[in-house]
């Protein structure tokens, strides 16, 4: 093990850390022999307008009516995937870090509580390298957290962020995201894979292209033993106006027009093979099933 500012820091605190560990919403199944769980990352701060800010008022209120939503905030969770196999640890997505939002960068409290160590991860697979999905690569002190794993992503998102143009030419409330990710990215970059649409990735983790969040956004269809799901990340990336009107563009898409096509493609695959569904940013720990709800779906938690 390699022995680093975090390491000595976490060993000193690590009593203190198990006796104050917060009490958060994860699901747990069961993937033939393998363990699939998340773990929360603690949750995002957004002004509605992210999500909603293109939606007109009188089309909007009828789809979120019923759901319990601040009317001036949004607070989705951040729900990173854990599978273990055996042999592999694997960790989809990074979190947030120290320095994105003080309501998020949990994950080292949430793997403590599950007896996991930063340095049990064998390998970090990304969705796509937002903030709440790579700043967390790097600990409190600028060191790799994940030390022993390996890093894959895919390669259109990759090249996205590493090209020196993008800082330029993405939106300028995003110029920040591009700025962190290439930071990050060249922390990992002696130790990054990089992976294709429909490519597995890793033995059971089936890589599936969803454009429009991000250029290069990914989700991946987990299978073993027979069993499956269908880790979304954020390409459905709410419980309600995504799933009840998944054609509507969003204001957190990169490429909303794209990202709504995505998404209609996504519920037609999960619902044609009866995919249980983990997604980054769902409600009560991010795990459940879909079901047909008029001319939409809506979202079933699984607490399991």
């Amino acid at each position: 093990m390699i022995i680093s500012r975090r390491t000595l820091v976490q060993g000193a605190c690590a009593a203190a850390l198990t006796s104050a560990l917060p009490r958060r919403a994860t699901s747990q199944t069961t993937l033939g022999d393998a363990t699939l769980t998340t773990v929360s990352d603690g949750n995002l701060v957004l002004p509605r307008s992210f999500a909603f800010g293109t939606i007109p008022e009188d089309q909007l209120a009828p789809v979120l009516e019923g759901f319990d939503l601040n009317d001036e905030q949004l607070t989705p969770e951040c729900n990173l995937t854990l599978y273990r196999d055996g042999e592999r640890t694997v960790l989809f997505d990074a979190g947030s870090g120290a320095d994105f939002m003080p309501s998020a960068g949990k994950i080292q409290d949430s793997l403590a509580a599950l007896d996991i160590s930063p340095d049990d991860i064998t390998h970090v697979v990304f969705t796509h390298a937002h903030p709440d999905h790579i700043w967390g690569t790097l600990d409190d002190f600028g060191d790799i957290l994940f030390q022993n794993a390996s890093y894959l992503m895919g390669r259109a998102e990759w090249d996205y962020w590493w090209d020196p143009a993008t800082v330029d030419t993405i939106d300028a409330e995003r110029q920040s995201f591009a700025v962190g990710a290439k930071s990050r990215m060249e922390a990992i970059e002696g130790s990054v894979e990089f992976f294709d649409p429909e490519e597995e990735v890793l033995p059971g983790i089936l890589s599936v292209a969803s454009y429009g969040h991000t250029p290069g956004h990914m989700s991946f269809e987990v299978r073993n033993g027979g069993d499956a799901i269908f880790v979304v990340g954020d390409a459905i990336g709410n419980h309600h106006v995504a799933f009840r009107r998944p054609e509507w563009s969003s204001g957190s898409d990169q490429d909303p027009e794209t990202g709504a096509t995505t998404r209609l493609k996504l519920f037609d695959r999960i619902m044609a093979d009866d995919l249980q569904i983990a997604g980054f940013h769902l409600p009560g720990g991010g795990m459940g099933r879909v079901e047909k709800a008029g001319d939409g779906y809506r979202f079933v938690e699984d607490n399991g």
